[in-house]
Protein backbone atom coordinates (compact mmCIF):
# COMPACT_ATOMS: atom_id res chain seq x y z
CA UNK A 1 0.00 0.00 0.00
CA UNK A 2 1.15 3.33 -0.95
CA UNK A 3 2.19 5.09 1.90
CA UNK A 4 0.03 8.69 3.18
CA UNK A 5 -3.24 6.91 1.31
CA UNK A 6 -5.90 8.09 4.14
CA UNK A 7 -9.72 8.39 3.71
CA UNK A 8 -10.98 11.65 5.34
CA UNK A 9 -14.65 12.53 6.45
CA UNK A 10 -16.02 15.62 8.08
CA UNK A 11 -19.49 17.06 8.77
CA UNK A 12 -19.88 20.76 8.51
CA UNK A 13 -23.11 22.40 10.27
CA UNK A 14 -25.00 25.06 7.93
CA UNK A 15 -27.88 27.07 9.00
CA UNK A 16 -30.31 28.64 6.37
CA UNK A 17 -28.31 32.24 6.42
CA UNK A 18 -24.97 29.86 5.56
CA UNK A 19 -26.63 27.54 3.05
CA UNK A 20 -25.52 30.72 0.18
CA UNK A 21 -21.67 30.56 0.70
CA UNK A 22 -22.02 26.96 1.04
CA UNK A 23 -23.94 26.84 -2.37
CA UNK A 24 -22.11 28.88 -4.22
CA UNK A 25 -18.99 27.52 -3.52
CA UNK A 26 -19.75 23.65 -4.04
CA UNK A 27 -22.49 24.60 -7.56
CA UNK A 28 -19.78 26.89 -8.66
CA UNK A 29 -21.47 29.70 -8.31
CA UNK A 30 -18.51 32.96 -7.61
CA UNK A 31 -16.80 34.43 -10.10
CA UNK A 32 -13.45 34.44 -8.08
CA UNK A 33 -12.35 31.97 -4.91
CA UNK A 34 -10.56 32.20 -1.94
CA UNK A 35 -9.12 29.09 -2.64
CA UNK A 36 -6.47 29.97 -5.08
CA UNK A 37 -6.06 26.68 -6.63
CA UNK A 38 -9.61 26.41 -8.12
CA UNK A 39 -8.96 26.36 -11.87
CA UNK A 40 -11.89 28.05 -13.48
CA UNK A 41 -11.12 26.32 -17.12
CA UNK A 42 -11.56 22.90 -15.52
CA UNK A 43 -15.30 23.72 -13.95
CA UNK A 44 -17.09 21.42 -16.32
CA UNK A 45 -15.47 18.12 -15.15
CA UNK A 46 -17.40 18.35 -12.03
CA UNK A 47 -19.54 15.86 -11.83
CA UNK A 48 -23.12 16.06 -9.68
CA UNK A 49 -24.67 12.69 -8.56
CA UNK A 50 -27.35 14.82 -7.26
CA UNK A 51 -28.33 18.16 -7.94
CA UNK A 52 -31.37 20.24 -6.51
CA UNK A 53 -33.04 20.55 -10.12
CA UNK A 54 -32.98 24.83 -10.39
CA UNK A 55 -33.65 25.55 -7.12
CA UNK A 56 -31.28 26.78 -4.12
CA UNK A 57 -30.40 24.89 -1.08
CA UNK A 58 -32.63 27.06 0.87
CA UNK A 59 -35.69 26.37 -2.21
CA UNK A 60 -35.34 22.76 -1.99
CA UNK A 61 -35.39 22.62 1.76
CA UNK A 62 -38.75 24.97 1.39
CA UNK A 63 -40.81 22.45 -1.21
CA UNK A 64 -39.88 19.63 1.14
CA UNK A 65 -41.37 20.81 4.10
CA UNK A 66 -44.53 22.03 1.80
CA UNK A 67 -44.78 18.41 0.58
CA UNK A 68 -44.39 17.34 4.19
CA UNK A 69 -41.74 15.07 3.74
CA UNK A 70 -39.68 16.46 6.45
CA UNK A 71 -40.69 19.02 9.98
CA UNK A 72 -38.95 21.94 11.64
CA UNK A 73 -41.28 21.68 14.69
CA UNK A 74 -39.38 22.55 17.97
CA UNK A 75 -36.33 24.47 16.14
CA UNK A 76 -34.99 27.45 17.17
CA UNK A 77 -34.10 30.23 14.73
CA UNK A 78 -30.87 30.15 13.14
CA UNK A 79 -30.81 26.29 13.71
CA UNK A 80 -28.79 23.83 11.66
CA UNK A 81 -30.91 22.11 8.84
CA UNK A 82 -28.24 21.04 6.65
CA UNK A 83 -24.90 19.01 7.00
CA UNK A 84 -21.72 18.92 4.23
CA UNK A 85 -20.06 16.00 4.31
CA UNK A 86 -16.43 16.52 2.21
CA UNK A 87 -15.15 12.68 1.46
CA UNK A 88 -11.42 13.44 0.68
CA UNK A 89 -8.46 10.84 -0.03
CA UNK A 90 -4.99 12.20 -0.70
CA UNK A 91 -4.29 13.10 -4.61
CA UNK A 92 -1.41 10.28 -5.22
CA UNK A 93 -4.19 7.50 -4.55
CA UNK A 94 -6.65 8.36 -7.58
CA UNK A 95 -3.13 9.26 -9.74
CA UNK A 96 -2.21 5.77 -8.70
CA UNK A 97 -5.16 4.11 -9.50
CA UNK A 98 -6.62 5.64 -12.97
CA UNK A 99 -7.18 9.60 -11.72
CA UNK A 100 -9.99 11.39 -13.11
CA UNK A 101 -11.94 7.91 -14.21
CA UNK A 102 -11.65 5.97 -11.11
CA UNK A 103 -12.37 9.53 -8.92
CA UNK A 104 -15.72 9.40 -10.38
CA UNK A 105 -16.33 5.79 -9.87
CA UNK A 106 -15.09 6.07 -6.35
CA UNK A 107 -17.26 9.08 -5.17
CA UNK A 108 -20.36 7.87 -6.70
CA UNK A 109 -20.13 4.89 -3.98
CA UNK A 110 -19.28 7.53 -1.56
CA UNK A 111 -22.64 9.34 -2.20
CA UNK A 112 -24.55 5.67 -1.99
CA UNK A 113 -22.72 5.66 1.21
CA UNK A 114 -24.40 8.96 1.64
CA UNK A 115 -27.72 8.02 1.16
CA UNK A 116 -27.55 5.47 3.35
CA UNK A 117 -26.93 7.68 6.08
CA UNK A 118 -29.53 10.07 5.29
CA UNK A 119 -31.34 8.80 2.73
CA UNK A 120 -31.57 9.87 -1.12
CA UNK A 121 -34.89 12.01 -0.70
CA UNK A 122 -32.94 14.15 1.88
CA UNK A 123 -29.74 14.61 -0.12
CA UNK A 124 -29.57 18.22 -1.71
CA UNK A 125 -26.62 18.02 -4.01
CA UNK A 126 -23.48 15.94 -4.52
CA UNK A 127 -21.10 17.35 -6.32
CA UNK A 128 -17.43 15.74 -7.13
CA UNK A 129 -15.05 18.72 -7.66
CA UNK A 130 -12.13 18.12 -10.15
CA UNK A 131 -10.93 21.60 -10.68
CA UNK A 132 -9.01 21.89 -8.07
CA UNK A 133 -4.99 21.92 -8.92
CA UNK A 134 -2.90 20.15 -6.75
CA UNK A 135 0.07 22.41 -7.18
CA UNK A 136 2.99 20.33 -5.47
CA UNK A 137 2.40 17.18 -7.03
CA UNK A 138 1.80 18.96 -10.76
CA UNK A 139 5.39 20.19 -10.70
CA UNK A 140 6.53 17.01 -9.19
CA UNK A 141 5.06 14.78 -11.68
CA UNK A 142 5.41 17.42 -14.24
CA UNK A 143 1.57 17.40 -15.44
CA UNK A 144 -1.37 19.35 -14.12
CA UNK A 145 -2.49 16.96 -11.67
CA UNK A 146 -6.17 17.42 -9.55
CA UNK A 147 -7.04 17.26 -6.35
CA UNK A 148 -10.68 14.99 -6.24
CA UNK A 149 -13.32 15.05 -3.56
CA UNK A 150 -16.73 14.95 -2.63
CA UNK A 151 -19.36 17.35 -1.61
CA UNK A 152 -22.79 16.01 -0.12
CA UNK A 153 -25.18 18.26 1.63
CA UNK A 154 -27.88 16.73 3.43
CA UNK A 155 -30.77 17.27 5.43
CA UNK A 156 -30.21 15.67 9.00
CA UNK A 157 -33.49 14.26 10.00
CA UNK A 158 -34.49 11.28 12.72
CA UNK A 159 -37.90 9.70 12.43
CA UNK A 160 -39.75 10.92 16.03
CA UNK A 161 -43.41 9.70 17.06
CA UNK A 162 -46.03 12.39 17.72
CA UNK A 163 -47.73 11.27 20.53
CA UNK A 164 -51.66 12.41 21.67
CA UNK A 165 -51.67 14.87 24.82
CA UNK A 166 -53.61 13.88 28.13
CA UNK A 167 -55.98 16.63 27.16
CA UNK A 168 -56.94 14.61 24.24
CA UNK A 169 -60.91 14.14 24.48
CA UNK A 170 -60.79 10.48 23.25
CA UNK A 171 -59.00 8.55 26.56
CA UNK A 172 -58.05 5.88 24.13
CA UNK A 173 -56.05 8.06 22.39
CA UNK A 174 -54.05 9.10 25.00
CA UNK A 175 -50.43 8.64 25.03
CA UNK A 176 -50.28 6.58 21.54
CA UNK A 177 -49.22 7.68 18.39
CA UNK A 178 -50.88 10.43 16.80
CA UNK A 179 -48.53 10.85 13.82
CA UNK A 180 -44.77 9.76 12.66
CA UNK A 181 -42.50 13.13 11.08
CA UNK A 182 -39.21 13.31 9.78
CA UNK A 183 -37.59 15.95 12.59
CA UNK A 184 -35.13 18.30 10.85
CA UNK A 185 -32.29 18.13 14.04
CA UNK A 186 -28.17 17.79 13.48
CA UNK A 187 -28.08 16.97 17.34
CA UNK A 188 -30.20 14.00 17.26
CA UNK A 189 -29.27 12.64 14.14
CA UNK A 190 -25.41 12.70 15.65
CA UNK A 191 -26.03 11.46 19.04
CA UNK A 192 -23.39 9.50 20.34
CA UNK A 193 -24.91 5.78 20.79
CA UNK A 194 -21.85 3.95 20.27
CA UNK A 195 -20.82 2.73 23.82
CA UNK A 196 -16.76 3.49 24.37
CA UNK A 197 -15.21 -0.08 25.45
CA UNK A 198 -12.03 -0.75 27.08
CA UNK A 199 -9.51 -3.47 26.89
CA UNK A 200 -11.92 -5.87 28.10
CA UNK A 201 -14.69 -5.18 26.07
CA UNK A 202 -16.34 -3.22 28.65
CA UNK A 203 -18.27 -0.12 28.70
CA UNK A 204 -16.07 2.70 29.83
CA UNK A 205 -17.65 4.51 32.85
CA UNK A 206 -16.52 8.46 33.52
CA UNK A 207 -15.43 9.52 37.06
CA UNK A 208 -18.79 10.73 37.19
CA UNK A 209 -20.44 7.53 37.25
CA UNK A 210 -21.57 8.07 33.35
CA UNK A 211 -21.15 5.30 30.74
CA UNK A 212 -18.96 6.86 27.86
CA UNK A 213 -19.84 6.53 24.18
CA UNK A 214 -17.72 6.85 21.00
CA UNK A 215 -17.88 10.47 18.90
CA UNK A 216 -20.74 10.04 16.35
CA UNK A 217 -18.36 11.41 13.87
CA UNK A 218 -15.35 8.99 14.81
CA UNK A 219 -17.98 5.94 14.04
CA UNK A 220 -18.95 7.66 10.72
CA UNK A 221 -15.16 7.37 9.90
CA UNK A 222 -15.38 3.29 10.49
CA UNK A 223 -18.52 3.42 8.48
CA UNK A 224 -17.09 4.67 5.47
CA UNK A 225 -14.03 2.71 5.27
CA UNK A 226 -15.87 -0.45 5.72
CA UNK A 227 -18.42 0.39 3.32
CA UNK A 228 -15.88 1.55 0.44
CA UNK A 229 -13.82 -1.55 1.16
CA UNK A 230 -16.85 -3.90 1.14
CA UNK A 231 -17.43 -2.31 -2.21
CA UNK A 232 -14.55 -3.17 -3.90
CA UNK A 233 -11.87 0.03 -3.42
CA UNK A 234 -8.48 -0.50 -1.43
CA UNK A 235 -5.34 0.68 -1.21
CA UNK A 236 -6.13 3.51 1.32
CA UNK A 237 -6.53 3.19 4.97
CA UNK A 238 -8.94 4.92 7.64
CA UNK A 239 -8.41 8.40 8.38
CA UNK A 240 -6.46 9.23 11.40
CA UNK A 241 -8.35 11.80 13.73
CA UNK A 242 -6.65 14.84 14.98
CA UNK A 243 -4.33 14.86 12.25
CA UNK A 244 -2.47 18.01 11.69
CA UNK A 245 -3.80 18.30 7.93
CA UNK A 246 -7.16 18.16 9.18
CA UNK A 247 -6.90 20.42 12.43
CA UNK A 248 -5.21 23.13 10.65
CA UNK A 249 -7.35 26.26 8.89
CA UNK A 250 -7.54 26.11 5.22
CA UNK A 251 -5.55 29.28 4.75
CA UNK A 252 -3.33 27.99 7.32
CA UNK A 253 -3.02 24.95 5.82
CA UNK A 254 -2.63 26.11 2.21
CA UNK A 255 0.10 28.95 3.68
CA UNK A 256 2.31 25.83 5.25
CA UNK A 257 2.02 23.97 1.73
CA UNK A 258 3.02 26.81 -0.46
CA UNK A 259 6.36 27.78 1.97
CA UNK A 260 7.30 23.64 1.37
CA UNK A 261 7.04 24.38 -1.99
CA UNK A 262 8.53 27.49 -2.32
CA UNK A 263 11.39 25.88 -0.22
CA UNK A 264 11.58 22.79 -2.80
CA UNK A 265 11.43 25.35 -5.85
CA UNK A 266 14.49 27.52 -4.26
CA UNK A 267 16.56 24.37 -3.88
CA UNK A 268 15.29 23.06 -7.74
CA UNK A 269 17.05 26.61 -8.49
CA UNK A 270 20.06 27.02 -6.79
CA UNK A 271 20.76 22.81 -8.35
CA UNK A 272 20.11 23.94 -11.81
CA UNK A 273 22.65 26.74 -11.22
CA UNK A 274 24.92 24.63 -9.88
CA UNK A 275 24.57 22.25 -12.73
CA UNK A 276 25.10 24.91 -15.28
CA UNK A 277 28.01 26.59 -14.25
CA UNK A 278 30.70 23.97 -14.87
CA UNK A 279 29.13 23.52 -18.62
CA UNK A 280 29.94 27.01 -18.96
CA UNK A 281 33.13 26.86 -18.44
CA UNK A 282 33.72 25.25 -21.88
CA UNK A 283 33.18 28.42 -23.69
CA UNK A 284 35.56 30.37 -21.35
CA UNK A 285 38.18 27.88 -22.65
CA UNK A 286 38.99 28.58 -26.63
CA UNK A 287 41.36 30.82 -26.08
CA UNK A 288 43.05 27.91 -25.42
CA UNK A 289 41.76 26.03 -27.87
CA UNK A 290 42.46 28.63 -30.66
CA UNK A 291 46.20 28.58 -29.50
CA UNK A 292 46.69 24.97 -30.52
CA UNK A 293 48.58 23.78 -33.10
CA UNK A 294 51.23 25.42 -35.43
CA UNK A 295 51.27 26.74 -39.33
CA UNK A 296 52.92 24.52 -41.77
CA UNK A 297 54.81 25.84 -44.90
CA UNK A 298 51.76 25.31 -46.61
CA UNK A 299 49.81 27.68 -44.48
CA UNK A 300 48.29 24.36 -43.09
CA UNK A 301 47.52 23.92 -39.02
CA UNK A 302 49.17 20.42 -37.50
CA UNK A 303 48.38 19.45 -34.03
CA UNK A 304 49.94 16.86 -32.46
CA UNK A 305 48.38 13.34 -31.48
CA UNK A 306 47.34 14.28 -28.42
CA UNK A 307 46.13 17.99 -29.06
CA UNK A 308 44.31 16.62 -31.90
CA UNK A 309 42.18 13.79 -29.55
CA UNK A 310 41.87 16.96 -27.06
CA UNK A 311 40.22 18.88 -29.53
CA UNK A 312 38.02 16.44 -30.68
CA UNK A 313 36.81 15.69 -27.44
CA UNK A 314 36.34 19.35 -26.85
CA UNK A 315 34.14 19.08 -29.82
CA UNK A 316 32.15 16.68 -28.65
CA UNK A 317 31.58 17.99 -25.25
CA UNK A 318 30.43 21.38 -26.75
CA UNK A 319 28.14 19.65 -29.11
CA UNK A 320 26.40 18.31 -26.32
CA UNK A 321 26.82 20.94 -23.67
CA UNK A 322 25.34 23.11 -26.17
CA UNK A 323 21.79 21.50 -25.96
CA UNK A 324 22.09 20.82 -22.21
CA UNK A 325 23.25 24.67 -21.70
CA UNK A 326 20.05 25.43 -23.27
CA UNK A 327 17.72 23.28 -21.57
CA UNK A 328 19.29 24.03 -18.10
CA UNK A 329 19.08 27.92 -18.74
CA UNK A 330 15.10 27.41 -19.76
CA UNK A 331 14.70 25.35 -16.21
CA UNK A 332 16.14 27.95 -14.45
CA UNK A 333 13.85 30.58 -16.07
CA UNK A 334 10.83 28.47 -15.30
CA UNK A 335 11.68 27.84 -11.79
CA UNK A 336 12.43 30.98 -11.20
CA UNK A 337 9.07 32.20 -12.19
CA UNK A 338 7.48 29.33 -9.88
CA UNK A 339 9.80 31.19 -7.35
CA UNK A 340 8.39 34.24 -8.63
CA UNK A 341 4.80 33.14 -8.57
CA UNK A 342 4.22 30.81 -5.17
CA UNK A 343 6.13 33.85 -3.24
CA UNK A 344 3.73 36.49 -3.86
CA UNK A 345 1.14 33.69 -3.15
CA UNK A 346 2.27 33.21 -0.24
CA UNK A 347 2.52 36.42 0.43
CA UNK A 348 -0.88 37.31 -0.89
CA UNK A 349 -2.42 34.75 2.13
CA UNK A 350 0.16 35.84 4.79
CA UNK A 351 -1.27 39.13 4.37
CA UNK A 352 -4.92 37.78 4.54
CA UNK A 353 -3.98 36.10 7.43
CA UNK A 354 -2.50 38.43 9.25
CA UNK A 355 -5.43 40.89 8.55
CA UNK A 356 -7.76 38.30 9.67
CA UNK A 357 -6.33 37.54 12.70
CA UNK A 358 -6.27 41.33 13.87
CA UNK A 359 -9.57 41.71 13.25
CA UNK A 360 -10.78 38.51 15.14
CA UNK A 361 -8.11 39.45 17.98
CA UNK A 362 -10.85 41.09 20.15
CA UNK A 363 -13.26 38.53 19.21
CA UNK A 364 -10.88 35.99 20.67
CA UNK A 365 -9.62 37.92 23.56
CA UNK A 366 -13.27 38.13 24.91
CA UNK A 367 -13.77 34.43 24.08
CA UNK A 368 -10.93 33.39 26.46
CA UNK A 369 -11.63 35.52 29.02
CA UNK A 370 -15.63 35.47 28.97
CA UNK A 371 -17.00 32.43 27.22
CA UNK A 372 -19.87 32.68 28.28
CA UNK A 373 -20.73 36.09 27.18
CA UNK A 374 -19.29 35.28 24.09
CA UNK A 375 -22.15 32.75 23.83
CA UNK A 376 -25.08 35.03 24.57
CA UNK A 377 -23.28 37.73 22.20
CA UNK A 378 -23.21 35.33 19.40
CA UNK A 379 -26.77 33.81 20.09
CA UNK A 380 -28.07 37.77 19.94
CA UNK A 381 -26.12 38.18 16.70
CA UNK A 382 -27.69 35.02 14.60
CA UNK A 383 -31.13 36.12 16.15
CA UNK A 384 -31.00 39.83 15.07
CA UNK A 385 -30.14 38.22 11.43
CA UNK A 386 -32.80 35.91 11.59
CA UNK A 387 -34.87 38.68 11.97
CA UNK A 388 -33.79 40.54 9.44
CA UNK A 389 -34.08 38.10 7.17
CA UNK A 390 -37.84 37.29 8.29
CA UNK A 391 -38.56 40.97 8.01
CA UNK A 392 -37.47 40.88 4.24
CA UNK A 393 -38.73 37.79 3.29
CA UNK A 394 -42.19 39.44 4.22
CA UNK A 395 -41.43 42.89 2.20
CA UNK A 396 -40.52 40.52 -0.44
CA UNK A 397 -43.99 38.43 -0.54
CA UNK A 398 -45.84 41.76 0.26
CA UNK A 399 -44.15 43.55 -2.89
CA UNK A 400 -45.18 40.56 -5.07
CA UNK A 401 -48.89 40.26 -3.71
CA UNK A 402 -49.23 43.75 -4.27
CA UNK A 403 -47.49 42.92 -7.67
CA UNK A 404 -50.01 40.69 -8.25
CA UNK A 405 -53.33 42.52 -6.94
CA UNK A 406 -51.54 45.43 -9.18
CA UNK A 407 -52.16 42.93 -11.97
CA UNK A 408 -55.66 41.68 -11.26
CA UNK A 409 -56.74 45.36 -11.23
CA UNK A 410 -55.20 45.81 -14.61
CA UNK A 411 -56.99 42.89 -16.08
CA UNK A 412 -60.14 43.60 -14.31
CA UNK A 413 -60.18 47.02 -15.72
CA UNK A 414 -59.70 45.28 -19.38
CA UNK A 415 -61.99 43.21 -19.46
CA UNK A 416 -64.64 46.12 -18.07
CA UNK A 417 -63.46 48.73 -20.82
CA UNK A 418 -63.99 45.68 -23.77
Amino acid sequence: MAEGNWSVIRVEKISAEGAQKTERHNERKNESYANLNVDTEQIARNVHFKDTGGFTYNEYFQRLIDEGKISTRGQKAGATIFNELVIDVNTRYFEEHGGYEYAKQFYEESYRFGCEIYGEENIVSAVMHADEINKAVSEELGKPVYHYHLHIVAIPTVRKEILWSKRCKDEALRGTVKEVINQVSHSKKWKNTVPLLDENGQQIISKYGKPMFRKSYSVLQDKLFEHMTEAGFTGFERGVLGSTAENLSSLDYQIQKDKERLADIQERIEAEQVRYEPAHEVHKTMAEIEGMGQKTITGKIAVSKDDYQQLTALAKEGITSRSEIQDLKSSVSYYQRQYFNASSAVERLQERYDRLKEKCQPFLQALEHFPKLVEVFVEKVKEFFSIKEAQERKEREDRAAARKEQSKHRRDRNDWER
